[in-house]
């Protein structure tokens, strides 16, 4: 059997990373590479297999213990961030005794476990990391990794008893699309998994209320010689409007249930600025709150300066925590699973969302757990290849409890 590193190298030689603000799913062409070379593998392994016309590629392995109910699914995504490149991925293998780890002494770029206290636990283990130049792809070919592992043993111990299983790889999770072409249906799974959370025996059933906030101003541009009572400034009141938000709800201010608002990006000068934002918030009461805080700014403004700014508020997902908590065995049989591997399980809130917070609301009961990936998103993205196993041996034991 490949041992379950192998596979991880082998996945993040490919660059699946996807785009923000695409028309297609997926939202890259080179995302269709790894789903057919992964629905490949899985016929290869002689698993029943299929994938579209949208890079989604799924599994159906078939119960051997003479059960047909429940069916369990199994999720990742095969995209990476538009954060940082995933092309050349050039991968580090460091034995980690302590201190420091140089992804690129050149460039100054050092993995310290004084801005990742976490390193502290995971002395002994063997780090995989990159060259200081892309991110590594853990998030989530680690899952995809994962899954896929699972997937051979199986094949090749018949005395392994299990139930109906199902394997689904998405394109376009970053960028927020993962779910949306998603065959629930023909998935035929009762609940599920999603593979792509941080380390080894976190589970996550809560995450975050998500809209987007977008902020139009339009303003009076004239010779500022002669601006006296006509010139309206679009980009001073793109920045007033960014003021009236509060201070201490800003991401770098926040942390565990706190929402906030994010300015992801902004744009502007005197005829016109358009501001960008995330809005977050775990409580549905307080996210509410926070997009009439931004309306409340708007109408203010309008009333100054006399109707020059519009708000446009898009809800992207919701907290999961609702469709979980009718079933909650799936927490209790992922803590069993978890514990049984000799790992403490911790329950803790995503700040953020994956896929399966919007599965869950399409009918599909879908909670997260770890991959033993950390720094998801940029160029000090890592994880151990002990992590990797040992959440191999919690699928392993999750199967079984099913």
């Amino acid at each position: 059997m490949e041992k379950i590193a192998d596979r991880f190298l082998r996945y993040v030689s490919v660059d699946t990373q996807s785009k923000d603000d695409m028309p297609t799913i997926p939202s890259t062409e080179k995302q269709f590479d790894l789903a057919k070379l992964l629905y490949k593998e899985l016929c290869d392994m002689g698993i029943e297999a299929k994938t579209d016309e949208h890079g989604y590629v799924y599994g159906f392995i078939h119960s051997n213990n003479g059960r047909e109910k429940p069916v369990l699914g199994l999720i990742a995504h095969m995209d990476t961030s538009p954060d940082a490149s995933g092309k050349d991925i050039r991968v580090q293998k460091v034995k980690y005794e302590g201190g420091d780890v140089a992804l690129n002494s050149e460039l100054g770029i050092y993995l310290s476990p004084k801005a990742f206290p976490y390193m502290n636990e995971i002395k002994g283990e063997t780090i995989l990391c990159t060259d200081g130049t892309t991110l590594l792809g853990a998030d989530d070919k680690a899952g995809v990794a994962a899954i896929m592992s699972l997937a051979q043993f199986i094949t090749e111990n018949p005395d392994f008893k299990h139930g109906e299983i199902r394997i689904g790889f998405t394109p376009d999770e970053e960028v927020g699309n993962g779910a949306t072409l998603f065959d629930v249906k023909g998935f035929g799974a009762d609940y599920a998994y999603t593979v792509d959370g941080g380390t080894v025996g976190e589970i996550e059933y809560e995450n975050f209320n998500a809209c987007s906030l977008e902020v139009d101003v339009k303003g009076v541009n004239i010779h500022p010689g002669s601006a006296k009572d006509v010139m309206v400034n679009a980009a001073l009141i793109a920045m007033e409007f960014n003021s009236l938000l509060p201070e201490s709800q800003k991401p770098q201010y926040t942390d565990g249930y706190d929402g906030f608002f994010h300015l992801a990006d902004m744009c502007g000068n005197v005829q016109q600025a358009h501001l960008s934002y995330i809005v977050r918030d775990h409580s549905e009461e307080s996210f509410k709150k926070k997009q009439e805080i931004a309306k409340a700014a708007a109408e203010f403004l309008n009333r100054k300066y006399g109707g020059c700014v519009s708000v446009r508020i898009t809800e992207q997902y919701k907290n999961m925590k609702e469709m979980i908590e009718p079933h909650m065995f799936l927490i209790d049989n992922l803590k069993s699973a978890i514990a049984q591997a000799g790992v403490e399980p911790k329950v803790v809130a995503i700040r953020g969302g994956t896929d399966g917070a919007r599965l869950s609301y399409m009918g599909l009961p879908c909670p997260n757990m770890g991959t033993g990936g950390q720094n998801f998103h940029g160029i000090y993205e890592f994880i151990t290849i002990e992590a990797m196993e040992k959440n191999l041996e919690i699928l392993k034991n999750l199967c079984q409890k099913f």
